[in-house]
């Protein structure tokens, strides 16, 4: 099973989107 950027961002709390910056290291993430 992968885990996929969607389960984390529901794990987490956040969107996909959030999840996507911080993997890729674009733009700013809010702690």
């Amino acid at each position: 099973m992968r885990i996929r950027i969607k389960d984390i961002a529901l794990k987490a709390g956040v969107s996909v989107g959030t999840v996507d910056r911080v993997i890729h290291k674009r733009g700013r993430v809010s702690p």
